[in-house]
Parts: C-alpha cells; structure tokens; sequence
C-alpha cells in the first residue's frame, strides 16, 4: 500500500475477463497500489474455471470460487455437480459461486435455474463453503431457495452461508437475507447520485455484514463510471459506505475486510 491506509478486499471481480486480462499484471499493480490486497474471483461455469484457477494460482492474493452463473446453466447436467465437487478442493477456492438465479435475461429456463441452484447450495453446505449468489429481478424465488436450502442442510452454528454480490434489492429483502445469516455485497451503484435507495440500505445493515466488491470490468463506481472497472476502485466503493455510515474510512476498510475473512475462512489469515 502506497498510503499506509488498512488492506482492502475485492470480493467479487471477474479478472480473467478479457478486458482485464489483457493487461492483469498491471491491474493486479495498481489493486495492491490502492490497498487491495486481497481479490476473489468466481468462476461463471466450468468452462472457465480453469481460467479463474490459474490466476489465483499465478497470484498470492487471488482467490477463486466455483460454480455455474444461472445464465451458464441452460444445459445443466446434475453430474456437474461431482465436476464442482472436485474443483472445490483446490486450495485456493473460498466459495461456490457465482451461483443464483436471473430472470434480467431470457437465457436459461426458470425451472433450471432453479434445480441448478438447489443443487450448487446443497454442495456448498456439503463442503462446508459459503456462496457467492447472483440475484436479478428474483428476489422472492431467491429467498425462498435459500430458506428451502436452510432446512433442507443446516449449516453449523456461527457458519456465515454466504453473501448476495452486489445487493440491489429492497429492504424487506435485505432484512430476509440478514435474517439467514447472510452478508450483503456492495459495488460501485452505491456511489451513483441517484442511488439513495441503496444508500439507505447500507447504512442500516450491521456493518459485520457487509463486505465491497466491484463486479469488474462491470459497475464501475463515480467518479470512473463509465469506464472500464478494476479492483482498484473498490476503494471508492468503501469509502462512500464511509460516508453513508459516518464513520472513518479506515474503519470501514478493517471492518470489510474482517467481515470478508470472516465469511471466506479460507483467505490468508495475514491482512
């Protein structure tokens, strides 16, 4: 870190994007520049998680997850689940995911959406991982998968189950993924002049649940929007939570990154 200030983790970033892995080694520079020190990057299916694996093994401070994004799961194959299974266990995989359900887009039919993403919760509870959950214009189905999933293998006590990546929800759905133990994962929307919405969400959530992500190359924060995101700017991100809260950014940055070590036991202890 260039200003002394407490490390940062990315917690969603899709580095192995063309658009970032043309030129990651600098990316990877100016994260480490802005205090990141630490970068999750989950995979979309099992095409790429090869990709996603490699730059996490090229890379101290890269983790990856594993799964298969509800737009990747039109032809799922339930023996996908043994394929996840065995790239779990690789040691630098934190999590399942990006895992969840998206009715944005018109790629995969709901009802396999829906048996993929029972199946990939179920692993998760399995391995014992948390999950890294997609969720677009299906919040009621999305509750009450993850509720179905509680019941159906309940985690043991004090096991975070994962975090809804970059939470643009209400607050009845906010207060319902809280309430199953559920971190909430904010980008850069939260800097955006029109978002008080969300603003006044992330105020009001207990701060040991929340954790920053910038979803790059995608939703990149004031004052870059517009342009192409990287893990750098998660910063921005953190320090608008802040402000949001009242609170110094170094607070924010210890507390994030606490919360991210806390929900993705295994990132490196040292941060």
């Amino acid at each position: 870190m260039s200003d002394g200030r407490p490390a940062l983790v990315d917690t969603h970033c899709h580095l192995d994007f063309v658009s970032l892995k043309e030129d990651i080694e600098a990316v990877v520079a100016r994260a480490a520049e802005a205090g990141v020190t630490t970068i999750i990057v989950p995979a979309l299916d099992l095409d790429n998680a090869p990709a996603v694996l490699a730059l996490a093994g090229r890379f101290p401070g890269i983790y990856a997850a594993v799964g298969v994004h509800p737009n990747s799961a039109a032809g799922w194959r339930d023996e996908w689940i043994d394929d996840l299974r065995g790239l779990a266990g690789h040691e630098k995989v934190v999590a399942i995911g990006e895992i969840g359900l998206d009715y944005y887009w018109d790629k995969t039919p709901p009802a396999t959406q829906h048996h993929a993403l029972a199946a990939q919760l179920d692993l998760a509870a399995e391995l014992g991982l948390p999950v890294i959950l997609h969720n677009r214009d299906a919040s009621a189905d999305v509750l009450a998968q993850l509720t179905a999933a509680a019941q159906r293998r309940p985690r043991p006590d004090n096991t975070p189950p994962g975090v809804l990546h970059s939470f643009s929800a209400g607050a009845e759905m906010a207060a319902a993924a809280l309430a199953l133990g559920y971190a909430l994962g904010f980008t850069g929307p939260l800097t955006f002049k029109k978002a008080d919405d969300l603003r006044a969400i992330a105020a009001a959530v207990p701060l040991d649940r929340i954790v920053v992500e910038t979803d790059a190359p995608y939703l990149t924060p004031e004052p870059y929007r517009g342009r192409r995101n990287e893990p750098a700017y998660v910063r921005f991100v953190a320090e608008r939570l802040a402000d949001v809260r009242g609170l110094p950014y170094d607070a924010i940055a210890q507390a994030t990154t606490a919360n991210a070590h806390r929900l993705f036991p295994r990132l490196s202890p040292t941060y």
